[in-house]
């Protein structure tokens, strides 16, 4: 319980800073891309993040009516390239993507906790899940649209 406290902390208080740009978080080299498995095990991740996103009664309702597979697919392009990975993430932009979907600090927040879950089970260690929860902290602003 405590670890996940603390990394909701880190990852919340990540979430506050000001708006920094992709460009400006993402890795200079690919060491956090091959912790997490490269490729394959963003997939694996993923998989499990959105069977858990799915039965969540917090985020389950957000992401039920959304085509799962894109949004995964999205997802790993996104963490993969974040992550310093040679992925492309080809979706929209945060702020376009989440503007009309109402959603507040607490879902967003239930998804870190989700995410959390997932890289737990995964077996992921605690420094390399912060570390990815640091590089989406600053998505914060542009993902919530109710304030």
């Amino acid at each position: 319980m405590k670890k996940s406290l603390i990394s909701l902390m880190i990852a919340t208080s990540g979430l506050l800073m000001a708006g920094t740009s992709f460009a400006q978080t993402a890795p200079q080299n690919d060491q956090l891309y091959k912790a997490f498995g490269e490729k394959a095990g963003l997939v694996t991740l993923m998989d499990d993040f959105m069977v858990r996103l799915l039965a969540d009664p917090r985020t389950g309702p957000h992401f039920k009516p959304a085509n799962q597979d894109r949004v995964k697919e999205q997802l790993v392009d996104q963490l993969c390239s974040l992550s310093g990975g040679p992925c492309v993430y080809k979706g929209a932009d945060m702020k376009s993507a989440h503007a009309n979907l109402d959603i507040k600090k607490s879902d967003f927040n239930a998804l870190v906790e989700v995410l959390q879950q997932s890289m737990d089970a995964k077996g992921i260690p605690f420094r390399t899940q912060n570390q990815m929860l640091a590089l989406l902290a600053p998505m914060h602003r542009d993902t919530i649209t109710v304030r």
